[in-house]
């Protein structure tokens, strides 16, 4: 660990320890500390008991240079999501010093990275993806037929949102349907792990942030599951991504099974999990937006801008960790190798300096610089599919939509790196 300059840096405790509070992400809280941390402090060091101190990057401008720079700004060198020091001591111990459970493409840096994302790059560039379109649309045409025989009301969340993208990236993985609630609950479970709603270990959700455990029992679940699919793919390949990555080498040699389970698992979980929230949070913002809803209705042309809005409001994936390779100055500050620092991509999107109105949904909003998706080397991989599925939702959703409205107090799952809706009651009428 470093010794971070601090000194001049220091963020008030009341506002650091809402970053380490998974419930403030559920209630806004965060919105609050992020506004006031880009007007005070926007490149502060978080100093809270039981985890390691860390630097806030809360400015749009400053976690794109860092995005930029990945020499400099490592994913892998220690925990690439947020941990307490109890855990990353376990984890370490169990995973021979290493403080990573998963090894996945967001763990890797260069040379491994570009290696390991070009397994599967070309099955979601927008040429490929075009050949989708069509099995895509069957899909959203069916969730959106099953929203309208639910009689006007609906938890959006639950009975639509959560299914629809899960089944799209099941049926390109090569995922049985029938496995697909099982996929859901897992996913759920490991985003889900601080929410006392979602998690296994609801005994661990009374205890402080920094005496908590982790369950170890999701990720073995996963493993299994996806150990078996790879060994079958093996043995008997198809067409499908998970016949790709079970088969797949790097500079002549097979990926190991501990990186295919990694592999499997980031595109099973983030490959709908981001979805389904932002495609949630569209839904709750139309709904407390009549006028945007009506302007889209209006001109279905401002669907791709619906779905970009939508991802700049919800902003999945809060939180990623980076760590700094060499003492370097940068923005002011003095950073000292293995700093550790957490890029705030839901504070980026609501930087006044760059969105006007930030804090308010517009669907038409141009330009809309939006970093739900990362930048640089690590852009996410799934971010055409994601807009692709989007898209056709509402193109299926909305000429039929007439009258829409809440239908009691929709829920933000509470997690500080992956979050969005988990409950969205609404009243609706459909043609």
């Amino acid at each position: 660990m470093s010794v971070m300059s601090a000194t001049d840096h220091r963020i008030p405790l009341n506002v650091a320890a809402q970053l380490a509070t998974p419930g403030a992400y559920a209630d806004g809280r965060i919105h609050e500390a992020y506004a006031w941390l880009r007007k005070n402090q926007p490149l502060g060091v978080a100093e809270i008991d039981g985890i390691d101190p860390f630097w806030v990057v809360t400015r749009h401008e400053d976690i794109l240079e860092i995005s930029r720079q990945n020499d400099l700004f490592h994913n892998g060198d220690r925990a690439t999501t947020f941990t307490t020091q109890a855990v990353d001591k376990k984890v370490r111990e169990m995973m021979g010093g290493s403080p990573h459970l998963l090894r996945t493409l967001v763990q890797m840096d260069a040379p491994d990275h570009p290696k390991y994302r070009a397994l599967t790059q070309g099955w979601f560039m927008p040429q490929n993806l075009k050949s989708l379109e069509d099995r895509i649309r069957v899909i959203a045409r069916a969730a959106v037929d099953k929203m309208a025989g639910l009689g006007g009301r609906c938890d959006f969340v639950r009975e639509v949102a959560l299914h629809y993208p899960l089944h799209v990236i099941m049926t390109i993985m090569g995922v049985p349907e029938s496995d697909e609630p099982r996929m859901l609950k897992l996913t759920q479970e490991l985003f889900g792990a601080a929410d006392p709603e979602l998690t296994r270990k609801s005994d661990e959700i009374e205890k402080p942030v920094e005496e908590r455990s982790f369950d170890m029992g999701v990720i073995t679940d996963f493993f299994n599951y996806f150990r078996a699919l790879s060994e079958d793919r093996r043995a008997n390949p198809t067409s499908d991504l998970a016949s790709l990555i079970a088969n797949s080498k790097i500079d002549g040699n097979p990926i190991s099974d501990f990186e295919a389970m990694g592999y499997y698992i980031i595109v099973a979980t983030a490959g709908h999990d981001t979805t389904s929230s932002s495609t949630a949070g569209a839904m709750w913002a139309l709904a407390e937006n009549p006028g945007e809803l009506a302007k889209v209705k209006a001109d279905l042309s401002l669907i791709p801008g619906l779905v970009d809005e939508s991802i700049r409001w919800t902003t999945p994936v809060k939180t990623f960790m980076r760590t700094v390779t060499a003492d370097t100055k940068f923005a002011g500050r003095d950073f000292k190798k293995n700093d550790w620092l957490m890029l705030c991509y839901a504070s980026g999107n609501r930087d006044e300096a760059v969105f006007d109105e930030p804090d308010q949904f517009h669907v038409d909003r141009k330009p809309n610089r939006h970093l739900a998706f990362g930048y640089g080397a690590h852009l996410c991989l799934g971010q055409h599919l994601a807009k692709m599925e989007m898209r056709i939702l509402w193109e299926e959703l909305l000429p039929r939509l007439s009258d829409l409205a809440l239908d009691g107090e929709p829920a933000m799952s509470e997690s500080l790196f992956v979050n969005g809706p988990k409950r969205l009651p609404i009243r609706f009428s459909m043609t």
